[in-house]
């Protein structure tokens, strides 16, 4: 999203927008304990084998936004779908959600765990291949599968109970129309469903797939969740862009990558920046200011520049990583299931939790190459002989 604004609330105020996910579940009793069909569920998931191997093209690839395709509104509004969601008739594959929770925990995002195959998850499993010295394929296997539990074996799915803070709210409908959210005090969730799914850096439908039945405004109530990735350890010392697959790679000093987003970046109408550029500030928590003016290309223009108040619904979503090149920043999402499935007004878009993640791996000054020829894993894996 190329956005004629300065994302703050102000830029120093480093405060986190977005709880780290509850990989040590919490400690607080159930009053209402999970049903045993939820709980053979968790069990048969968390010693899921991967059974089905991937198809070596997706059913349904994901199409390129056509460069003829209609101008976006501003905000939320822009996003334009690529692909559709997948047909409810199909069930989730409980190894894929495994290997899904175990690459989110290895910092190596599949985007939103939903149990499904999509280009997301090959380009995570990509990565990871080309970061740990193995073929290059996309394609997921059993093989993988143990290779990721022998670096990690904590259970994929676990038990939490949902707190009064997780149902506080407050929730209301999001409107669209920037003008309409602007009159918003913030921008929050929609639903304490969609703020757990967020928590726990999962589809909204896999959630309530897991936990049929369940009462999600309830406080006291024991769900399945996701066990997914906290914080990364290493400080991120440089970033690539990568235009050409849709993703966000971080490294340490010595050169390591040791993150790995999908991300929307850029459309036809307004790609995103080249070259060489640098972190210039970080917001957790920003608002959004939209300025018509500096936006010629997008949307009608029937109201004057915008605030809207912050939150993780909002155009930005819960993190704003301001870039030396002025307007574009790295940035949270107001839609997970959409990030790298959908077009941007040039600027890069993760989930919320990528963002944050990122963000509090970086810090001013940190340089950022966006790439156009793409491929940024394969060609650092073939450089260095992997």
């Amino acid at each position: 999203m190329r956005l004629a604004f300065i994302a703050a609330a102000p830029l120093l105020l480093l405060f986190a927008a977005c709880s780290p996910p509850a990989a040590d579940t919490n400690a607080a009793p159930p009053m209402v304990q999970m049903s045993s069909d939820a709980r053979s569920t968790m069990e048969r998931v968390n010693s899921a084998r991967f059974t089905n191997p991937m198809p070596a093209t997706l059913a349904e690839p994901l199409a390129a936004a056509p460069a003829d395709a209609p101008t976006p509104a501003p905000g939320p509004a822009g996003d334009t779908p690529t692909a559709a969601a997948p047909a409810e008739s199909v069930s989730y594959d409980a190894g894929l959600v495994r290997i899904q929770v175990l690459l989110d925990r290895a910092h190596f995002s599949p985007g939103v765990i939903d149990g499904y195959d999509g280009e997301n998850v090959r380009k995570a499993v990509s990565a990871y291949q080309g970061a740990h010295g193995l073929t290059v394929s996309g394609l997921a296997d059993d093989a993988l599968l143990t290779q990721l539990e022998q670096a990690d074996s904590s259970p994929a799915l676990v038990a939490y109970v949902i707190s009064a803070e997780d149902v506080a709210g407050p929730f209301a409908d999001v409107p669209d129309d920037l003008e309409a959210m602007s009159r918003l005090q913030r921008v929050g969730y929609e639903s304490a469903t969609e703020a757990l799914a967020e928590k726990f850096h999962m589809d909204e439908d896999l959630l309530r797939t897991l936990n049929p039945g369940v009462d999600f405004t309830a406080a006291g109530v024991e769900i399945v969740v996701a066990n997914g990735g906290g914080e990364l350890s290493a400080s991120v010392t440089s970033i690539e862009v990568d235009k050409r697959d849709g993703a966000v790679l971080a490294y340490d000093a010595d050169n390591r990558l040791v993150a790995y987003y999908p991300a929307t970046i850029g459309s036809s109408e307004a790609p995103a920046p080249s070259g060489d550029h640098a972190v210039r500030a970080i917001a957790f928590d920003p608002t959004y200011h939209y300025d018509p003016a500096r936006l010629p290309t997008f949307g009608e223009r029937d109201h004057g520049a915008l605030t809207i108040a912050a939150g993780p619904n909002n155009p930005v979503g819960a993190v704003w990583i301001a870039l030396t090149a002025d307007t574009y920043g790295i940035h949270g999402a107001p839609n997970p299931s959409q990030v790298s499935k959908t077009a941007s007004h040039g600027c890069v878009r993760l989930t919320n939790w990528d963002a944050t993640e990122l963000g509090r791996a970086v810090r001013a000054g940190v340089p950022v190459r966006f790439r156009d020829t793409g491929g940024v894993v394969a060609q650092r894996t073939a450089a260095s002989g992997g």
